[in-house]
């Protein structure tokens, strides 16, 4: 018999981890069962569990693919053309352009990481990397005269973390809530964070 390849493994991954974000964006953590995600999928129970053995293994599966993800934009991202609008970009597609889907499977696994010390550790090692990333973006525009040195980045970056948090929770919750609206505000206080002058003020400097 032919053997299965690795790219149609990688693929049936792929929607086996795609089905299961969907499920559990919908019907919350411990409501979505293996079985519902199966369905979701398309395969049988039997199948499934060869590519992973619990709910737990493919929760860790779709955060470690979210990591790479994460990794993969902000080390494409071309911060030495203008950190601001750099920045900002990223900050539209996170906060504003990410689908339903993912700001529920998100606060789902948030709330479970609370009572799952599996998830939890899932997590934080999600936030330690996004957070390093982060801090070395920021140090790295600092040394290149892209944004003023001596801030705190650990400070910053905790902060702008927590602000996401909120803005995802909020959009979670609230189905009034407006991102695209909040974007401004979000820029707004990143620059006054980073020690960087505010858009009016420099755009006067420049006109000088």
């Amino acid at each position: 018999m032919p053997r299965v390849s690795t790219a149609f493994k990688d693929d049936r991954r792929a929607e086996i981890l795609d089905a299961a974000r969907r499920c559990v964006a919908r019907s919350g953590f411990h409501q979505t069962s293996m079985q519902e995600i199966c369905a979701e999928a398309g395969m049988s129970p039997g199948n499934l569990y060869r590519y992973f053995p619990s709910k737990v293994a493919i929760i860790a599966a779709i955060a470690e693919r979210d990591r790479a993800e994460v990794g993969q934009e902000l080390g494409a991202a071309q911060f030495t053309d203008d950190f601001f609008a750099t920045f900002e970009a990223l900050a539209r597609h996170h906060l504003v352009e990410r689908n339903a889907d993912d700001v529920g499977l998100c606060t789902e696994m948030v709330a479970e990481s609370r009572r799952n010390p599996a998830i939890g550790r899932i997590m934080q090692e999600f936030d330690r990397e996004v957070h390093a990333r982060l801090v070395a973006m920021m140090q790295a525009a600092a040394q290149r005269g892209d944004i003023p040195s001596g801030t705190d980045f650990d400070i910053a970056v905790s902060t702008l973390m927590v602000m996401a948090d909120g803005v995802w929770w909020r959009r979670a919750v609230d189905p009034t809530f407006d991102p695209e609206k909040f974007l401004p505000q979000f820029m707004l206080m990143t620059r006054r964070l980073l020690g960087a002058p505010e858009e009016k003020e420099k755009k006067e400097g420049d006109r000088s």
